[in-house]
């Protein structure tokens, strides 16, 4: 057993692959004073500002990366299927982004809250939403990633909903809040290691 040490400016998590290979078995909705809107061809600059408000404290920033061109291809195609999450008020406190585009498989892509609505039981509500719409006629699983950058409850969330762990990879990337993707306060809880100049 041994320490495997990481350059200063880069950022290793350990990503763990789950699935469900059958629709679970119905249940009642659970309550929230949320609702979903379905968002086809979003503008770009809208889909960014929601990605960037609900996943910069987990430091989500593959969609940063992308260029307009390559993210377009990508949202705006008809078998990716994208919802705000939304409040009474009717802003957009979330995000469900699925994804039809391999026969057969759902892969659940995003899906997250803005931080002050964790840990009020708004998740379950979500999932309950993802599921009804990842288990279309076709589908014979629904997959998803998680790390450890995560909310620390994600992961026992979705093994608690149903998925069961079948891989773990660990990835490296440099630190999105050095490259500028991400400004330098997204996830405090995350120590932000400047390489030597």
């Amino acid at each position: 057993m041994g320490l495997t040490p990481l350059p200063p400016g880069e950022l290793a998590t350990i990503v763990t692959s789950l699935d469900m290979r059958a629709r679970p078995k119905p249940a009642p909705l659970p309550e929230a004073p949320l609702s979903l809107v379905r968002w086809k061809q979003p503008a770009l600059s809208t889909y960014r500002a929601l990605f960037l408000r609900v996943g910069a404290p987990w430091l989500w920033f593959s969609r940063l990366a992308l260029s307009d061109a390559d993210l377009t291809v990508i949202i705006h195609d008809d078998d990716v299927m994208i919802w705000a999450v939304c409040d009474r008020a009717g802003i957009e406190v979330g995000i469900l982004e699925l994804d039809f585009r391999t026969a057969g498989d759902c892969e659940i892509v995003f899906f997250g809250l803005v931080p002050e609505l964790n840990g009020k039981g708004y998740g379950r509500w979500l999932m309950a939403q993802a599921m009804a719409a990842a288990w279309r006629p076709g589908v014979t699983r629904v997959w998803l990633h998680s790390c450890t950058f995560d909310a620390p409850s994600a992961l026992n969330f979705y093994m608690k909903s149903g998925f069961v762990p079948f891989a773990r990879a660990v990835e490296q990337f440099p630190d999105p809040r050095l490259t500028g993707l991400l400004p330098e306060s997204a996830a405090p809880h995350i120590p932000l290691l400047r390489p030597e100049s």
